[in-house]
Order: C-alpha cells, then sequence, then structure tokens
C-alpha cells in the first residue's frame, strides 16, 4: 500500500466515522416533517467536469435518488423539490427537450418504482402542468394515479413553476369566487390563499436546502416560505454528500424557531 493509498484510507474512514456519528446525532433530534430543496448547478457542474450539459442532469438526478432515500432513512414525510421553473423554458431548445425526455422517463419510473409503493408514497407534481407537452403530462398522470391512494410520505416535484406565478393563480381564482358571489372580500385571509395555492394540502417547508453556493430562492415557494428555516451548502447539486444533507438537518435542529415572535 503506498503512502497515498494509506493517507486515502484514513481520510475515508475518518469522514465515513464521521458521518456516521452526525447520523445519530440527527436521529435524535427533532426531525423536519416537511424539507424542500433547490436542486442547483447541474450545467456548473457539467462544465467543471467537462461533461455535457445533458449528462450534467442526468448525475442531477441520480442525485435525486439518494436524496430520496436519505429522507426516507431520517423519516422525512414531506420532501418539495425544485425541478423545472418557468424561466427554464427559455434554456436551449435542446436542453429543454433533453429535460422533458427526462420528465417523460423519469415520472412513469416513479410509478412503477418499488420503493415508492413498498413505503406508501405519493407523488405530485406542483405548477403550470397545462404549458407542459402532452406526452410529459401524460406521465405526471401515471406517476400521480399510480400513487394517488398513498399518503405514508409525500414526494412532490416542482416542474414549470414559478413562485409569483403560483401567487397570480391563486388571486385569479379568488378574484373569480369574489365576482361569482362564493366569497366576500372581507372574508379574504391566509387561509383563503393557501387553499388556492399549489401546496394547499401540505404545511409549509420546516427548512428550504440550497446547493451551488448561491444564496437566493429564485421564485421558489414565495408565499410558503415565510417562516422556513434556509440553507445553503457551497457544493453542486450533483456532488451533494450525505454529510451536506445531514449538516443542514443538525443545522436546522440547533435553530429556534420564533415564527416572528
Amino acid at each position: 500500500m503506498t503512502k497515498d493509498d494509506i493517507l486515502k484510507f484514513v481520510k475515508n474512514t475518518t469522514y465515513n466515522a464521521y458521518e456516521t456519528t452526525l447520523l445519530k446525532k440527527v436521529k435524535s433530534g427533532i426531525i423536519p416533517k416537511h424539507m424542500a430543496i433547490i436542486m442547483d448547478g447541474n450545467r456548473r457542474f457539467a462544465e467543471r467536469m467537462e461533461i455535457s450539459v445533458e449528462e450534467g442532469h442526468i448525475r442531477g438526478k441520480d442525485k435525486l435518488e439518494e436524496v430520496l432515500n436519505w429522507c426516507l432513512e431520517l423519516d422525512i414525510k414531506i420532501l418539495t423539490v425544485y425541478a423545472f421553473s418557468t424561466e427554464n423554458f427559455k434554456r436551449s431548445k435542446l436542453e429543454v427537450e433533453h429535460l422533458m425526455k427526462m420528465f417523460i422517463d423519469n415520472f412513469k419510473q416513479i410509478g412503477d418504482d418499488k420503493r415508492v409503493h413498498k413505503y406508501k408514497i405519493r407523488v405530485k407534481i406542483i405548477g403550470r402542468i397545462d404549458s407542459l407537452p402532452e406526452d410529459v403530462v401524460d406521465a405526471i398522470k401515471y406517476a400521480e394515479e399510480k400513487t394517488a391512494n398513498y399518503s405514508e410520505y409525500l414526494y412532490n416535484i416542482a416542474v414549470a413553476y414559478g413562485g409569483r406565478e403560483e401567487i397570480i393563480q391563486a388571486i385569479r381564482s379568488i378574484a373569480t369566487e369574489v365576482k361569482d358571489n362564493k366569497l366576500e372580500v372581507k372574508d379574504i385571509d391566509e387561509s383563503v390563499v393557501k387553499n388556492h395555492l399549489y401546496t394547499s394540502d401540505l404545511p409549509d417547508p420546516d427548512i428550504i436546502l440550497r446547493t451551488s453556493g448561491e444564496e437566493r430562492i429564485s421564485n421558489f415557494l414565495l408565499w410558503q416560505m415565510a417562516y422556513s428555516e434556509l440553507y445553503f451548502v457551497d457544493v453542486f447539486w450533483p456532488e451533494l454528500s450525505k454529510l451536506d444533507f445531514l449538516r443542514a438537518i443538525y443545522t436546522y435542529q440547533q435553530r429556534k424557531r420564533k415564527y416572528g415572535v
């Protein structure tokens, strides 16, 4: 065994021991019920690794599979991920077409995923579904219908999603109800607005994690994040490690949530 091999072995052993210790600490603390993730950095990861953008997105999809397993291990009941924003339609035609094909394949796979059915995970896609190609919508329906009767875990994927657009849609819906005399203006409150959002059946996120080192929300869950804890990690999404993930949860556990009080 060379000196480099020895150093690598020691480093891996130390890393694994730290991860195991942190996992135990996290499991003994308060686990967030709802975690939301802004999966950022696939393209920059691809550029740094000198691989295609398409391969970068595939690596990102593989990472999401890992993260779902980590959430199940910690018994995080609700996971909401930002997969494709309304602004992402402005990317190159080739990249958007590749992503749409990925969505079709992934949603169909989710509908047949043994893990999804074993843990009774209900899948829901949130966003402007009507702006997506028909074959993507069909794949979404497949995943949602195959998991519609589950409620043990909730897995929400934001596609063609924009936080401002979501609020605008809610305002339009509420305005229509007022116009049709189904709702009085004086009765409009936070609960009414919440009931008109894509996430009307979900509690607000306890923690929002963003990768890539960018410290902004990028039009994600703008209404719902009012009292969410924010955690930013300086790695691109495909290279997020389990240790990074555990550190986010551990940091959340150390914070005192005051909800504005």
